[in-house]
């Protein structure tokens, strides 16, 4: 009997599996729908907001054609050799402000539920990456939606598991398979990663993990652990504001806002956004 899939050591994902393991009554995920290929999962995901999808709807898929991160950058990777899923939020009883802080928690999640499952040790890099030896292993990408219900949120992750070093866009980035991870199994960091990012969301959009309040470990402070995980904090950056912009200096802290505050020779900087390189 001939094999379903090319790659033996690339199965695609299995839906009936994942969604007797996710879609359950008062669980978070409402609606897991897994496809072999798609362009954008965020695509995907913001086009079922605007026609009303409930908060959970998730998307995955085993490959992206046109998927992309921030300032629209193209982000592709070999059949089912990452992690690509995209998840509707819809958390109307936090202020607006505070919605920064998504791409922020669900690096916190990848964290936590990565090095819990795959034995590495990970590091944040502001706003929106996740670093596995200074190199990148994740991407995390927050898109506001506007829909008939109100606003929500559409957040992407795009993880490298088994991508080879000769199927990587260069040296910046890594792979679990190539740190030598204790597992690669899509499904079982998926579900790693979704229950975490759960458990975190459900903390933060009821107010008992306040970004401001510094006393409190992973599953209090949702502030005092990005800070604690965050590789840009304490580190000399450069970050582009623009195209022809720049602003160098010291990274000092990371805010209440989410906001990376940066020091520099007329003071401090407080960045929404921005494109940080850690400067060695």
């Amino acid at each position: 009997m001939s094999s379903p899939y090319v790659d033996l050591d690339r199965p695609p994902l299995a839906a009936a599996g994942l969604r007797s393991t996710l879609v359950r009554p008062g669980r978070l995920v409402a609606d897991l729908r897994v496809v072999a290929e798609t362009g954008s999962t965020n695509a995907d995901v913001r086009a079922l907001a605007v026609v009303g999808a409930p908060e959970g709807t998730l998307v995955t898929t085993d490959y992206q054609s046109a998927g992309r991160g921030r300032l629209l950058r193209e982000w592709t990777s070999p059949p089912r050799s990452g992690l690509m899923f995209s998840l509707l939020l819809r958390p109307v009883e936090v202020p607006a402000q505070h919605w920064p802080w998504l791409p922020l928690l669900t690096g916190c999640a990848v964290v936590e539920a990565v090095e819990s499952v795959a034995g590495v040790r990970l590091r944040l890099k502001w706003p929106n990456d996740v670093l596995l030896d200074d190199r990148k292993l994740c991407g995390i990408l927050l898109e506001r939606v506007e829909t008939p219900t109100g606003s929500a949120a559409v957040v992407g992750v795009g993880l490298n598991v088994t991508t080879t070093a000769a199927e990587l866009p260069g040296t910046h980035a890594t792979s679990l398979r190539l740190a030598g991870a204790t597992t690669t199994d899509r499904a079982t960091l998926l579900v790693a990663v979704v229950r975490t990012l759960e458990a975190l969301y459900a903390a933060w959009r009821t107010g008992a993990d306040d970004p401001r309040d510094l006393s409190h470990d992973l599953h209090g402070g949702l502030r005092a652990a990005y800070r604690a995980r965050c590789a840009t904090v304490g580190r000399d950056v450069r970050v582009q504001l623009a195209p022809d912009r720049w602003l160098e200096g010291r990274a000092m802290d990371v805010d209440e806002g989410g906001r990376l505050v940066v020091r520099t020779t007329d003071g401090d900087h407080a960045l929404g956004a921005g494109d940080v390189v850690h400067v060695r």
